[in-house]
C-alpha cells in the first residue's frame, strides 16, 4: 500500500521498528486505533473525517513526532508544496527582509521556501533556475540578471514572479521609487546641492536603471546639475572603488543604487580626509539592517522589503490556485530617511540650511 502523505513502508515485522526509523502511518494508525488508510485520508486530506477522529489521528502523529514526506506526496497530486527564491546576493543584507516576508507568506499557506543564490550572474542564474525548478511548484526571482527572453521562457515552463523587474506577460512585484526619490531631491536640493550623481548598480539590473530614469528626469525638474557614475559592483567595494570617480566628476552629493554602495562611498571619503557631509552627502537606498549603524549614520531612501517578499509569495500562490489574488498593493511606496550622511555642502548660505 502507497502512502499518499508520504510513508510507503509497511509495517515492521512483529510491530516494532528498528531503532532510529522514521514513524510510519502504520504506527500512527496503531497508536490511535484506526486503519491506515484512515490516518492516510487524515493526513492528506484535512476535513474530510470525522473531527474527533481527526484530531484523535493528529495527536498520534505528534506523540510519534510523525513528518510528512513532501517529496511523496509530491507522487500522486503534483506538488511539493515547496517555493524556490532565487536571490542575486545571499550576502547582501537587502535581502533579508525580503526573505523574511516570502518566509512569512508562505508558511502562513503551508508551503516551505527553498532559497538559491546567483551571484550576480546571469549564467548561473539560469543554470540554478533549471536545477530548482523541477523541485518546487513555483519560482521567485529577486533583482534576477537575466533577459527578459530568459524570464518569458522560464515562466512558460514555470509559475512564476519576478520581484525589481518588469517584464511583460510575467507576473511582478515592483516599489513605487518616485516618493522616496522626490523627498531625498528636494533635501538636498533645499540644503544648498546643486550637483548630484547617482551611483549606478550593475549593467543589467533593471531597477538601476528604473532608479537612474526617474533620479534624472527629478533633478532637471529642480534644476540640479545630475550625472550617472558607472560602479564595478553593488557591493561595499564597489562603492569604495567608485570614490576616485564621484570626486572626478565634482558633484557635491550622491545618491547610490544600494546602502551597501553608500556605505563603501562613506568610508572611502572618511579616509581620503573628506568630510560627510561637509565635503559630500550620501543617500543610500533600501534602508538595509545597519545602515544606521555608520558614523554619521547614513541617510537612505527606504524601501519595503518585508512586503516586496509577501506579495510576491502571494501572487505566486494565486497562480497555483491555492490563494486569492491579492488586491491590495498600496503599500510599496518608497520613503525617504534623513540621517546624518546628508546635509549641506561647505559654503552653503544659511538659507539654504534652513
Amino acid at each position: 500500500m502507497t502512502d499518499s502523505t508520504g510513508d510507503d513502508e509497511s509495517p515492521a515485522v512483529g510491530g516494532t521498528r528498528p531503532r532510529g526509523a522514521r514513524p510510519t502511518i502504520y504506527d500512527i494508525a496503531q497508536l490511535a486505533g484506526v486503519n491506515p488508510s484512515t490516518v492516510s485520508r487524515a493526513l492528506s486530506k484535512p476535513g474530510r473525517l470525522n473531527p474527533k477522529t481527526e484530531q484523535l489521528i493528529r495527536e498520534a502523529a505528534k506523540a510519534l513526532n510523525y513528518r510528512v514526506n513532501p517529496m511523496a506526496r509530491a507522487l500522486p497530486t503534483g506538488r511539493t508544496h515547496t517555493l524556490g527564491l532565487i536571490v542575486a546576493d545571499i550576502t547582501n543584507p537587502m535581502f533579508f527582509d525580503v526573505v523574511r516576508g516570502a518566509e512569512r507568506a508562505a508558511a502562513a499557506d503551508g508551503y516551505t521556501l527553498v532559497l538559491a543564490e546567483s551571484q550576480e550572474s546571469g549564467a548561473l542564474e539560469a543554470e540554478t533556475a533549471d536545477r530548482v525548478a523541477p523541485s518546487v511548484d513555483g519560482l521567485i526571482l529577486v533583482t534576477t540578471r537575466l533577459t527578459d527572453d530568459e524570464i518569458r521562457a522560464l515562466a512558460e515552463q514555470h509559475p512564476l514572479v519576478v520581484i525589481n523587474r518588469l517584464v511583460d506577460d510575467v507576473p511582478s512585484v515592483i516599489p513605487e521609487v518616485a516618493p522616496g526619490i522626490d523627498a531625498a531631491l528636494d533635501h538636498l536640493a533645499a540644503v544648498g546641492h546643486t550637483s548630484v550623481a547617482f551611483l549606478a548598480g550593475p549593467e543589467r539590473s533593471w531597477m538601476s536603471r528604473a532608479r537612474w530614469d526617474e533620479i534624472m528626469a527629478r533633478a532637471v525638474d529642480r534644476s540640479l546639475n545630475i550625472v550617472e557614475i558607472a560602479s564595478s559592483s553593488p557591493t561595499l567595494d564597489g562603492g569604495i572603488e567608485a570614490f576616485n570617480r564621484v570626486r572626478a566628476a565634482g558633484v557635491t552629493a550622491v545618491v547610490a543604487y544600494n546602502d551597501l554602495m553608500g556605505i563603501g562611498l562613506l568610508r572611502a571619503s572618511q579616509q581620503a580626509g573628506l568630510s560627510v557631509p561637509g565635503d559630500l552627502s550620501i543617500v543610500g537606498f533600501d534602508d538595509i539592517f545597519g545602515s544606521d549603524f555608520t558614523s554619521p549614520p547614513l541617510s537612505t531612501i527606504r524601501t519595503p522589503l518585508n512586503r516586496l517578499g509577501e506579495l510576491a509569495v502571494q501572487r505566486l500562490l494565486a497562480q497555483l490556485g491555492t490563494a486569492a489574488a491579492p488586491d491590495d498593493v498600496g503599500a510599496l511606496a518608497t520613503e525617504f530617511i534623513p540621517r546624518g550622511s546628508s546635509g549641506a555642502p561647505r559654503g552653503a548660505g544659511n538659507a539654504a540650511r534652513a
